[in-house]
């Protein structure tokens, strides 16, 4: 029975993917300090056989005493309001985190894969983006510190590759959204139904015409095993290319929830990227992998659970 080590676990990819592999007869371990995961996330796995939790900051040196076959590094705060709070925290993780996890990898002799971005393109001067283009990132600006840590840690683990012929997977995320996201997540999917469910202003930062590509959890984490187990130590970009403006998803949430919200415009943010859309040649190619999610199949299950959430409330 094979073992995988996935920090950052209980965050809200994270949780979905210990879910996959337990499905899927592995052994798991997840990691996690709870800076930006949740606890109930993982609640239903607590005393599963085959399921691990442990409470650690990767940022801190790990050691497990059992074999372990994979380590997925999926510790860091991914939304924007979570790194501008916490921008030396999610600096520390995408560089000294990186470095135990590959530590431990290379002791293991474990395969490592490196959750990383599409942010590593930055304001992406091409559309669509593929794994080729070196982005356009402004080093200093706010969000660097979640864009250069993520470009940090591909750079690291290319050298484990280079120096220590270390198995790695680099994989490139591209807007995921699905139940088990925050509230308040900041990110414009939980951010969008959590108004619209209250009635409140939808509110979208600049004119609304930057795009974003948005791929729902099941699609993306099926994408996510199949790069792991493809041999393959290039990035890897996993996204949907189906793309759509902001003012078009507000507009798709509020009818979907058939919500009274207005649509507000606020400034947008220093460096917000103007468009976003991956190409996944490689993906179809390499891995045989698409997403097959429609965007309203997948936006009405993830308003189907924060309905809940709320009721529970």
């Amino acid at each position: 029975m094979q073992r995988v080590l996935i920090a950052g676990g209980a965050g809200f990819l994270g949780s979905h993917l210990c879910d996959l592999f337990l499905h899927r007869s592995f052994e798991v371990i997840c990691v996690d300090n709870l800076l930006t995961g949740r606890a109930v996330n993982v609640q239903h796995l607590i005393g599963h056989e085959r399921f691990l939790y442990i409470d650690h900051d990767v940022v801190m040196p790990i050691e497990i005493e059992q074999d372990v076959d994979y380590v997925l590094n999926f510790a860091s705060p991914a939304s924007p309001p979570d790194y501008y709070r916490l921008p030396i925290q999610t600096m520390q993780v995408g560089s000294t985190g990186t470095y135990n996890l590959l530590q431990l990898s290379k002791t293991k002799s474990a395969v490592f894969m490196m959750a990383s971005t599409s942010e590593i393109y930055g304001d992406p001067l091409v559309s669509p983006q593929s794994e080729s283009y070196w982005g356009n990132v402004n080093p200093i600006g706010p969000r660097s510190v979640y864009d250069e840590a993520k470009r940090f840690s591909e750079a690291m683990t290319a050298a484990y590759h280079r120096e220590f012929n270390l198995d790695i997977r680099l994989l490139r995320i591209f807007n995921v959204y699905g139940p088990r996201m925050r509230p308040h997540d900041g990110r414009a999917i939980p951010n969008f139904i959590d108004q619209a469910l209250h009635n409140r202003p939808i509110t979208i930062y600049g004119d609304g015409s930057q795009t974003r590509s948005f791929c729902y959890f099941q699609d993306e984490v099926e994408g996510i095993y199949r790069l792991l187990m493809s041999g393959l130590n290039e990035p890897i970009n996993v996204g949907n290319p189906s793309e759509l403006t902001i003012l078009e998803l507000a507009e798709t949430i509020i009818e979907l929830t058939g919500s009274r919200s207005q649509i507000i415009f606020q400034d947008l943010p220093v460096d917000d990227p103007k468009v976003r859309r991956p190409d996944i040649s490689k993906a179809k190619k390499l891995l045989d992998w698409k997403p097959v999610v429609k965007l309203h199949d997948g936006l009405q299950k993830t308003i189907e659970y924060f309905a809940n959430l709320s009721n529970e409330n």
